[in-house]
């Protein structure tokens, strides 16, 4: 009999292993086979075995793992399991080291496979201190302040929780101090060994300071750092061999061999002994090994709470309270109870609470929080402004259009938690390694114990063991894992600080290496905001008023920029717009419609192609007078017939001429790819000193020009802000959006930059090269520790100078390793990449 079931809770190679060989001791069992991809185990049986003795076989094995029968859906509760204790996390708990991707988990604990402490994604929501409690009804919270209605005692804010952060990092010191209360006499008692004549052999024998030091390494083994033990066993049965792996058994090997000495004396030959008769115990070096290792964890606690603290930053941006307009009259809301569609009164100086547009007033908004540019923006009626943003020293009315989780700052603070989280490609190599490298490390110890053993002087076993415990503890692979993400999480923090947002770690690795930048010309290159310079009549049908009615109105039902601009100056001129009728917008070429029975095409020449409308030379001509200036020219067909024609302007962004220039100083080749015409695009590239550039290009044609240069191995970044460059944006090994461009072309990036012109795009290569440095500079540092430290360890250095490492200052050395992993990866912040 052979049935496939479904298995929860795998995450790695390991974890498949594990389940499989689980499964396979199941009596009645003749195979199983497990497949991590698909997450399914098939199950080969001598007769039907029930669901719940699979499920109680696995529980029994220490792991997270459950069966359920293929096709049903069941929520993961491993850190349920691990940590039952509730919890008011304000977000999503995840692995620092990224063991399982984007894997997280809804309350604080233990990653699985490292088992580091889980750190908490930061996000916006609704702090606890904006509410108001009783201090003798608790049960009493209002979201403003007053009187209790119970017993008229003014209202007191409501202490805000403390953060995920903040609460490991106070549970950890204060394990630390209890730690080193009871260490330090336990050293303190080892060390006077070395005073001649030991006054504390005066107060009592050997033996008894033995029991002595037995009893005060109790708390700090079995409560301070019973955790490491804990975390040890568990990655000892699901085989994911970390860090506390080698911690667990050199502490644990030292502890137990002192009990050991201590209850059987007998058992160990003379030269374990000292002079009184007493075998000599290694309770201090097992204590002040697992004291410093905490330590360690705590300045790591403390550190990458500093890690994420441009998001932390952003966090504060977004106000609490905002001021609502009803018929007129004004009230402070809850940033929570805006809904779109509500008028806000915005005063000076105050926090804008949601995105919308400006429906009454003007004034200057400060947007270097989500841009990273220090100049305050103009803005008038009918502008956008964003949440977050603060405003100058003027009263304005504005139309909410988005809240809550829909925000700009909330996407910029979603964007940069999964950034944080995502994977670098360059972390495979510390994955692949970190893989092979506690095994080797342990049978290491092994044979440093062998070797010492058999050709060591004497005492041989004591050098034998105390040589082994430390190669066990000086082996780091925790700094290995934290070198990638570390640098990924500041760098994607620093990038959004200064308005470039990187959706994932490989967006940051590739943008290194990019040598070709396409760029799209229309809200790309100019401000995509384009003005109707002229409109034009062809032939004497129709008067220019007629035109210009015709092409607002068929525009009227388009999105495209350069149809907004078109109905702008309709409505300016005071022309009525009519109802079209069979609207259709042909992409890359222009829009068709019905108009009181007559059939209408707007656009290019292509698009007079496709409606077989003849341009004559004349028509061309004048059109080219304005295109060479830069100018767009778009044709209107009437009933098959060129009638009139739009002249559409596009200022050139002020910054891409200098930001062009210094990509090109950087070895990068930029090709500009337009669905304007010829000339048009002769006249930009012109102005920007361009050599390379296509016109008239479609979105299939952009989509072509990527995958071409792609085969002859270039690494191509696509930068654009429409619809038609979505497929270009999407198939380039970087895609760069503009941020005042589609929610489409965002959502085919891997770059977004806020402010929306080029100069972000050396932001985004230049905080690229810093990162990838960072990394590579964290993968050395943890590379050489260790190909240096487990050797000393092992006492190669013994036999030519005489030097031993000590598993105190081996534990030391590891701990200090992860920090500075950690602290080099903080210099990311420091850095410009203006």
């Amino acid at each position: 009999m052979k049935y496939t079931y479904h298995i929860q809770g795998m995450t790695c190679n390991g974890c498949r292993t594990h389940v499989e060989q689980t499964l396979s001791k199941v009596k009645g069992v003749t195979s199983a086979s497990v497949n991590l991809e698909k997450a399914e185990a098939t199950i080969e049986m001598e007769k039907h075995i029930t669901i719940e003795s699979f499920q109680k076989t696995l529980k029994g094995e220490g792991g997270s793992y459950s069966i359920h029968p293929l096709g049903e859906k069941h929520e993961h509760t491993e850190v349920e399991k691990e940590t039952p204790k509730k919890s008011k996390g304000t977000g999503t708990f995840y692995c620092p080291m990224h063991c399982e991707g984007d894997k997280t988990y809804n309350r604080p604990g233990d990653c699985p496979v490292c088992g580091m402490d889980l750190v908490e994604e930061q996000n916006l929501s609704v702090t606890s201190s904006d509410h108001w409690t009783c201090p003798m009804h608790p049960e009493v919270v209002k979201d403003e302040p007053g009187d209790c209605p119970i017993c008229g005692m003014d209202l007191v804010p409501v202490k805000a929780d403390l953060s995920a952060e903040e609460k490991t990092y106070k549970k950890l010191i204060k394990k630390f101090w209890i730690a080193v209360a009871f260490t330090l006499p336990i050293f303190i008692i080892a060390m006077s060994e070395m005073i001649p004549n030991n006054p504390l052999y005066d107060v009592m024998e050997q033996k008894s300071w033995n029991w002595i030091q037995f009893g005060l390494s109790i708390p700090v083994v079995f409560y301070a750092t019973w955790m490491f033990f804990e975390r040890a066993y568990r990655s000892i049965i699901t085989w994911n061999l970390n860090m506390f792996t080698l911690i667990g058994i050199g502490a644990g090997v030292a502890w137990l061999f002192s009990v050991f000495g201590m209850l059987f004396p007998d058992f160990f030959p003379q030269q374990f002994k000292t002079e009184s008769d007493a075998v000599h115990v290694y309770f201090e070096a097992a204590t002040v090994i697992l004291t410093l290792v905490l330590m360690g964890q705590v300045l790591e606690a403390r550190a990458q709470s500093k890690t994420n603290s441009a998001v932390k930053e952003l966090l504060k941006l977004a106000p609490n309270k905002a001021v609502k307009v009803v018929d007129g009259i004004e009230e402070e809301v809850s940033i929570d109870q805006i809904q779109k569609g509500d008028i806000l009164r915005v005063k000076p100086g105050d926090k804008i609470p949601v995105d919308g547009r400006i429906t009454e007033g003007q004034t200057t908004v400060d947007e270097s929080m989500i841009s990273g540019e220090p100049i305050p923006v103009n803005k008038t009626e009918d502008d956008k402004v964003s949440s977050g943003t603060i405003n100058g020293n003027q009263s304005f009315l504005m139309k909410a259009e988005k809240v809550g989780s829909d925000t700009l700052l909330s996407q910029i603070i979603h964007m940069v938690n999964d950034a944080s989280r995502s994977r670098a490609p360059i972390q495979k190599l510390a994955d692949t390694v970190s893989g092979y490298f506690v095994p080797v490390v342990v049978i290491i110890s092994i044979i440093t114990f062998a070797v010492w053993a058999i050709w060591g002087p004497e005492p041989a076993y004591v050098y034998a063991l105390v040589n082994a415990i430390a190669v066990l503890i000086i082996a780091c692979p925790c700094a290995l894992g934290l070198a990638t993400p570390m640098s990924v999480m500041v760098g994607v923090g620093k990038g959004a600080q200064n308005g470039v947002l990187i959706k994932n770690a490989e967006a940051l690795e590739k943008m290194d290496k990019v040598d070709t930048l396409i760029v799209d010309k229309t809200g790309t290159i100019t401000e995509g905001k384009p003005t109707v310079e002229k409109i034009g009549v062809f032939g004497d049908r129709f008067r220019e008023s007629e035109i210009t009615q015709f092409i607002a109105s068929l525009n009227s039902s388009s999105e495209h920029p350069l149809a907004e601009a078109t109905v702008k100056y309709g409505k300016e001129q005071n022309a009525e717009i009519l109802k079209t009728k069979n609207f259709s917008a042909v992409t890359g070429k222009g829009v068709e419609g019905t108009i009181n029975g007559k059939k209408l095409d707007l656009g290019n020449a292509k698009m007079m192609e496709y409606a077989k409308a003849t341009i004559s030379s004349e028509m061309e001509t004048k059109a080219q007078s304005f295109q060479k200036q830069g100018k767009t020219v778009s044709y209107l067909s009437i009933d098959g017939q060129v009638s009139g024609y739009v002249v559409i302007g596009d200022k050139i962004k002020a910054t891409s001429a200098k930001a062009i220039k210094e990509l090109q100083d950087k070895g990068i080749e930029v090709i500009m790819l337009t669905g304007d015409n010829h000339d048009t695009a002769q006249a930009v590239a012109n102005e920007l000193n361009l050599a390379d550039f296509k016109a008239g290009m479609l979105p299939e044609d952009k989509l072509k020009e990527v995958t071409k240069l792609q085969e002859v191995g270039k690494v191509v970044a696509m930068a654009g802000d429409g619809i038609n460059d979505a497929p270009a944006l999407a198939k380039s090994d970087v895609g760069i959006a503009m941020g005042t461009g589609t929610d489409v072309a965002i959502e085919s990036a891997m770059i977004t930059l806020v402010k929306g012109d080029l100069h972000g795009i050396v932001k985004a290569r230049n905080l690229s090269h810093k990162v990838m440095r960072n990394i590579k500079q964290n993968l050395f540092f943890a590379m050489i520790y260790n190909t240096l430290g487990v050797p000393v360890a092992a006492g190669v250095l013994f036999p030519f100078f005489g030097i031993l490492l000590s598993p105190m200052i081996a534990a030391l050395a590891m701990s200090f390793s992860s920090v500075s992993v950690i602290a080099n990866a903080l210099r990311l912040k420091t850095k410009s990449i203006n």
